[in-house]
Formats: structure tokens, sequence, C-alpha cells
């Protein structure tokens, strides 16, 4: 079993126990890290020089899209945003595999270590066996959502292939969920059905939730029924009512929260300023990359941004009784700490303490983009991007290490790019003319 020291590194264990360390050694011993503190010592260990870099929790993405990695910013192209039922159904298992690499590869490289995959591509199983075998080999720590594709499958062929996806092997980073349909007014029958399946297979909920105008009330529906529970992820909640709010503060579920997808694609701000007065927690996701970034660092930033000028709106008003402005310690606990809770997986990942898993990053803060460091969690949360994740460790293995990806990356690209030309020349777009690619 191989072990890591991490020497004189400053250390945000984000652990209430454990504690920040301005300088501290972090020692793994395969998965899970053994022990944190000065001058440790470690027998055949190999050994990180950690100056310059803070050791943290690798970031949690609570919901993103992994198989439409391969049109990313496609937001930019003529006639966009393309919705994702236009090329979706031109997808092969093959292609699902080569956009979820891709797009799980691109995570691991922003310093993600996790990933909530909600996989709604999922025309048959050999799709569902193609983007499990993508995640296996990027080598993140996963949760495969299975959720249905809604230009090819009714609902009982989802409940279908859900009850086959138990009966598999769960991958040693992964675990499962459902991803039912979002909950719509006059069709709870259907939600119910859905949810008590899940429960019946032992598989957390993720679902969309709050995404249209017209959906207020629907969550606040579901409480009075008794559905809601923490076994429950509710996704985007932007038009969610103050009775929907209440529901979930009420019974525990949790909230996904995707800022920047969710303010560019036209679906409006969070309701950070409404949770925080309730007393929840978000997570943060990215939900997908084609109008939007792919690292936390960004939603970090759009969820802080969005409830500071909230507030600073009240006070140019007039306001009285205005509350306080959100923390870069509690923001860089929705990309983390609570983002793992939201995830499900948040008895091992996370934080960093003795006995939980290695999961956890290092970032380089001697770069001109950030030096010098006044306040290390001010510098995660305000000024650093992807350039300043130097390694990222899952479950004690590197997938990153000085900046370079581990894996077959010159292989995921080029099957990234067959995949995009030829589902966006079945599809009829124009993708690819800016660049130069073949159509």
């Amino acid at each position: 079993m191989s072990r890591t020291l991490i020497k004189g590194a400053c250390v945000l264990s984000l652990d209430s126990k454990t504690g920040n360390h301005r300088e501290a050694d972090v020692l793994i011993d395969g998965a899970v890290i053994a022990e944190i503190g000065k001058d440790l010592r470690a027998r055949d260990a190999e050994v990180i020089e950690g100056q310059d870099t803070i050791v943290m929790p690798g970031f949690v993405d609570t919901h993103r899209h992994a198989w439409e990695s391969i049109f990313r910013g496609v937001g930019d192209v003529p006639g966009s945003p393309v919705p994702a039922e236009r090329y979706g159904p031109h997808f092969s298992s093959e292609d699902v595999y080569a956009a979820t690499l891709i797009g799980l590869l691109g995570a691991a490289e922003a310093g993600i270590t996790t990933v909530v995959d909600w996989s709604d591509i999922q025309h048959d199983d050999d799709c569902t066996e193609a983007a499990l075998q993508a995640q296996s080999d990027a080598g993140l720590r996963t949760v495969f959502v299975l959720a249905a594709a809604s230009w090819t499958e009714g609902n009982e062929e989802w409940r279908a292939r859900v009850r086959r996806l138990v009966e598999r092997e769960v991958p040693a980073l992964s675990a499962f969920a459902a991803g039912p349909r979002e909950p719509v007014r006059g069709e709870l029958d259907q939600t119910v059905g859905d949810w008590a399946l899940a429960r019946e297979l032992g598989l957390r909920i993720h679902t969309h939730a709050g995404t249209d105008p017209s959906s207020g009330g629907v969550v606040s529906e579901l409480g009075g029924r008794g559905l809601l529970g923490s076994d429950v992820t509710l996704v985007h909640c932007s038009h969610f009512s103050d009775a929907d709010l209440d529901a979930v503060a009420s019974s525990g579920a949790a909230i996904s929260l995707t800022p920047s997808s969710e303010m560019a694609d036209g679906l409006g701000p969070p309701p950070i300023q409404q949770l925080i007065d309730l007393g929840v927690r978000p997570g943060l996701g990215v939900d997908n990359e084609r109008l939007g970034p792919g690292d936390m660092f960004a939603q970090m930033r759009s969820v802080i941004s969005v409830q500071h000028a909230t507030l600073f709106d009240l006070k140019l008003a007039g306001k009285a009784g205005i509350p306080t402005l959100l923390n870069t310690r509690e923001v860089l606990r929705y990309a983390t700490v609570e983002a793992a809770k939201v995830a499900g997986v948040g008895s091992s990942v996370g934080s960093l303490a003795p006995g939980r898993q290695a999961d956890l990053i290092l970032l380089r803060t001697d770069r001109p983009n950030i030096f010098p460091i006044n306040d290390p969690i001010g510098a995660v949360v305000w000024g650093m991007d992807t350039s300043n994740v130097d390694s990222v460790f899952v479950a004690g293995r590197a997938v990153k290490r000085a900046g370079v990806l581990q894996g077959d990356v010159a292989r995921a690209t080029e099957l990234a790019n067959k995949a995009q030309q030829r589902v966006s020349y079945a599809a009829g777009l124009l993708i690819g003319a800016a660049t130069g690619a073949a159509r």
C-alpha cells in the first residue's frame, strides 16, 4: 500500500476538529488520510514538498451533464443556444463514452474530485455501460444518476433500466442514484411512483425542480404528501415559492445550485439569500458547459456575487434590516463540505481528517495571479482559477501531478473530437465552422 507525505503546506481541512493550518503536513496511507500535523515522519512515503501550496479537499460538483461536454461553448454558435434535444438523439454509446470522459477529465484538471453525473443520455443499457466505463477511466469519484432521455424514453422504460442498474456491480469509486423527471403539477402521481421505486431500490433521488415560473408550489405539495426527505437532492430551484423553500427547510432535503449555467441559460439567479435566511446550505455544481464554465471557482464567485449584489440593491433602495454578506468561508463549504452532503457522499469526502478518503488538491500560491496571499480562503474563492490547480488526488491516487493530468489525454481528445464531428453533422449543426473542424 503506497504512502504519500505532503510537507509544509497551508492546509485548509475544513474540518472542525482537525482545523486549518498555516503550515502542516498531510500523510496519505493508501486511499485514506492517516495524519495531519507538524513535522510528520513516514517511512517509505513519497514526499511532496508543499511549500507555496494550499492543500484542501477536492471540489465536489453536485450536478453535471458530462455527456454534453463535446458541446462546450456552443452557446456562442449563431442560432444558439442549441437545446440538448437537438443533438442528444444522435449519440451512440461510443459518443457517450467520449463525451463523458473528456468532461470528467476537464473536471479533474479543475480540481474537482467528485462529480454527480446526471446522465440523461440513456437511450439503452449500452449507453449506461459507456458512461460508467468513462467514469472509471477518468479516475474520479462519481455519483452516477440514471436519468431519462426525454426525447426517446417513456417512464416505464426508465423504471425498467433503473431496476437493471442496481443488479450490476457498483464500480469502486462510484455510487448509483435515480434521476426521475422533474415534478410537474398535474403529474405528481407519476412522481410518487418514481420516487417510491428509487427508495425501494435504496437509491438517492436527484431531480430538477423549480426550473419554470409555473412550477411554484409543486415542491410544497410534495412536502405535504410526505415525499421530501434527506435522501432527496433538488437541482436549480430558481422559481421556488416561499412555500417550496419552507418545505425544503423543514424536510431536510438538499439543494444543488448551478449559478453560472442557471443565469446564462435563462433560469434566473439562484435563490441564495432565501436559502441563507432558512438555514439551508446548498451545494454547487456546473450543470453543463454549453453556456458556462466547467470549474468550481466560477460557481463560487457567481453565487457569492449574486448574494452581494442582491444586498447592495436593497441598501441602495434604502431598505432596513439588510442581511449579512455571504463570506468566503461559507461559500467554500458550498463547494466542498456541503456539496459532499448534497451529493450523498458527505460521510467520506468534503473535508480532510484522519480516516477520511484522501480526495484532495494542491493549489499553487506563488503564481502572479494570486501572489501575495493575504488570506488563503479569500484567495481560493476570489482570486484563483484552474491555472492554480497543481495536483489532484482521488482516494490517494494522483490523477493530476505538477499541473499534468495522468490519464491518456491524447486518446480522450481524439475520441471527443471524432464524437463532436459525427454528432454535430448528424444533427445538422454548424459547430466547428469557427475552429476549422470538419463537418
